[in-house]
């Protein structure tokens, strides 16, 4: 039978979608692949081991050679950092890895979560691949999956501590509030630095003041206002999808 694919990102989603995959699809032969971004917190490689222990396998390492797995080798190459035609980095440190890397007949498991129906339909859309979602099969939210992975017992990674949404790069350039790119000035004063001088330079204005678009080096402090924690809570589709794999450990 083809393999089943889990592309795990060290994030809370894609967490529990591969341990409901490991028991969806007991019998064939599952991968557990992981795309290395060098300005991904340190602290997932910390995630990614109890994960390991979890899962009860072994995560499969990959990385763009091209690129070095960092999105700083792909602003500087591409002089283009992020705007209306997206971030080239997701494209050349995800997505290109994962197609260099799958095969025609590959079932591929992603850790979409019920509230993002319209990203997932355009996912399928744009992609022309055997996809599933087990967290949208279930009805599991975000905040079910923060809550299943403590009730794991596995320490969240530490940007959902920090109060983070989601575990992506410190200082997503997918990201526009002025609030949050204010909070990576606050908790990642460097990192912050460092991005602020390769979008200026490139000219690339990651963020608004008001409707305005401007560059992070022109950012006040204090405006806007980021969530700082996320909502943890487990209802009954927790409850249900936890038996799925509970049952076989």
């Amino acid at each position: 039978m083809s393999r089943v694919v889990c592309w795990f990102s060290c994030g809370a989603a894609s967490a529990v979608a591969t341990k409901l995959a490991i028991t969806q699809y007991a019998g064939r032969e599952i991968v557990i692949a992981r795309c290395i971004v060098k300005e991904e917190h340190p602290d997932n490689d910390r995630f990614a081991a109890d994960c390991e222990l979890w899962f009860g396998m072994p995560i499969t390492n990959l990385i763009s050679e091209k690129y070095n797995g960092s999105i700083y080798a792909v602003f500087e190459k591409r002089k283009y950092v992020s705007g209306i035609a997206g971030a080239p980095c997701t494209m050349l440190l995800k997505k290109q890895v994962r197609l260099d890397f799958q095969k025609p007949e590959d079932k591929h498991v992603f850790g979409y979560c019920a509230e993002e129906q319209g990203r997932w339909d355009s996912f399928l859309d744009a992609n022309n691949i055997d996809a599933v979602s087990p967290l949208m099969e279930r009805g599991l939210e975000h905040p079910d999956c923060l809550a299943m992975i403590e009730q794991a017992g596995i320490e969240l990674p530490v940007m959902y501590k920090l109060g983070y949404q989601h575990n992506n790069c410190i200082g997503c350039v997918k990201a526009s509030g002025a609030g949050y790119w204010n909070k990576i000035r606050d908790d990642f004063p460097a990192e912050f630095d460092r991005m602020a001088a390769v979008s200026r330079r490139i000219g690339a204005r990651l963020t608004k003041d008001g409707e305005q678009r401007i560059f992070l080096d022109e950012l006040r402090v204090g405006t806007g206002d980021y969530q700082t924690e996320p909502e943890i809570q487990c209802g009954i589709f927790c409850e249900m999808a936890q038996k799925e794999y509970e049952v076989t450990a």
